[in-house]
């Protein structure tokens, strides 16, 4: 067993989880002149910054926790097709958690949450096109909008969304059918309508857009370790160190240490005195080498999933399944997304199966709020928290990089943390 202390660990700020927050915040520190290291059990992008659905999804200004879920959540999980699911034997052990969801559908709550989506969302493009510029890799990045389509629902109701989205500040324009496939000619004719976000995009290849950051970050110098953190220790005799113990053995030391590791943030907490209600949903994809023609995200209000075009094909997303880190990959929840995309791309898959495509699952982190934790801990001046992001880890990785590299600088940070912190839930 060997320690690496003094000149290796002088100055150095540690983050553990090389997903696109951990590697977007560590270039930001590097920015700012820090000396960093990044340190990951699987290595850069590996988890779901590899397999998200690749939209900038700055339309999500809504908690997830929605009192309108009550009446659909029995459908939704009786529907073999659905895109909610729970595991019935982890039924138990996410109860507490829903049970501070279903608190957080209070009207009061829900518009205390929203804001504090909003104010993310409100910087998070213009963070991740400043990124992407700095990196060199702007062709990883298109804002040309994204399009929510309604199939045979009422006027009445589409109207309704339509509305809600406006009033909430979102740029949005309501199309007909036709509409919709001027836009994107290959869509259903079964399409009735869409909502137009006109503001947002989405990425080809959201892995190869964490590379490319993660690229930048060590020609500018930081460090990339792939090994496993098992246990963090705060110096007795230090108050200004952090011992690291990596499966392989070695003890590293720190005297700056984030928590950006995603749905396994949670033990990291747990082991510097918080319980934090963080609850991991299990998203799949399925990735289609169909190639289509579309040229921006395609959501659908009905079937509750997502078509994004991707460079080497096209993927559908879109389902959650609550099931904990450990259960397998459940093939049928991939495969369910298939007949969704050829209802609404069925000339490209008019020949194709489902066994063409690539099944996948990765881990969101999600807290009953739905906003992320950030910033300093409370107990501890030299730990920094950056996770929970749920759906919207690709999103907020750019302003939420920026507001923690602030943070950690001694900066006045852009947005008040204040409803991210972690002890918000004490």
């Amino acid at each position: 067993m060997s320690e690496k202390t003094d000149n290796q660990a002088h100055g150095v700020i540690t983050i553990v989880g090389a997903g696109i927050v951990g590697v977007t915040t560590g270039l930001e520190l590097l920015r700012a002149g820090h000396k960093v290291r990044i340190i990951d059990k699987e290595g850069v992008g590996a988890g779901a910054s590899r397999g998200n659905a690749g939209h900038f999804a700055t339309e999500q200004v809504f908690p997830l926790a929605d009192p309108a879920m009550l009446v659909k959540l029995p459908g939704m999980l009786l529907d073999p097709l659905g895109p909610f699911r729970i595991q019935p034997s982890y039924f138990f052990k996410a109860l507490p958690w829903f049970m501070r969801f279903l608190a957080n559908m209070l009207p009061g709550k829900r518009a205390h949450n929203s804001q504090a989506i909003k104010r993310l969302n409100q910087q998070s493009i213009a963070a991740l096109e400043e990124l992407t510029e700095f990196c060199g890799c702007t062709e990883l990045m298109t804002l040309n909008g994204s399009l929510l389509v309604f199939e045979g629902t009422e006027i009445e109701e589409v109207t309704k969304e339509f509305h809600y989205y406006a009033n909430a500040g979102v740029k949005v324009r309501l199309l007909s059918g036709d509409e919709v496939r001027q836009l994107e000619p290959s869509l259903s004719d079964a399409i009735s309508h869409g909502l137009y976000f006109t503001h947002v995009g989405h990425t080809s290849d959201p892995y190869l857009l964490c590379k490319a950051f993660a690229d930048k970050f060590v020609a500018l110098g930081g460090e990339l370790l792939c090994d496993e953190v098992s246990e963090l220790q705060l110096s007795a005799s230090d108050e200004d160190r952090v011992s690291l113990q990596l499966s392989s053995g070695e003890i590293l030391t720190t005297e700056k240490i984030l928590i950006a590791s995603g749905a396994w943030s949670k033990s990291f907490a747990t082991q510097l005195g918080y319980k934090v209600p963080l609850e991991t949903e299990r998203g799949y994809h399925l990735m289609m080498p169909q190639k289509s023609s579309l040229s921006r995200p395609v959501a659908s209000y009905n079937r509750k999933f997502i078509i994004t075009p991707m460079r080497e094909g096209t993927r559908l997303a879109g389902t959650v399944e609550f099931g904990g880190l450990q259960a397998p990959l459940v093939e049928a929840r991939a495969d369910c997304l298939f007949p969704h995309g050829k209802a609404l791309l069925p000339e490209l898959f008019v020949d194709a199966a489902v066994s063409d495509g690539e099944r996948w699952m990765g881990f969101r982190p999600s807290m009953p709020d739905s906003l992320p934790v950030l910033g300093r801990s409370g107990k501890q001046q030299n730990v920094f928290f950056s996770f929970g992001h749920q759906h919207l880890g690709l999103t907020w990785s750019g302003i939420t990089a920026k507001l923690v590299s602030q943070e950690i600088t001694g900066l006045q940070t852009e947005i008040e943390l204040s409803d991210y912190r972690i002890d918000r839930f004490s």
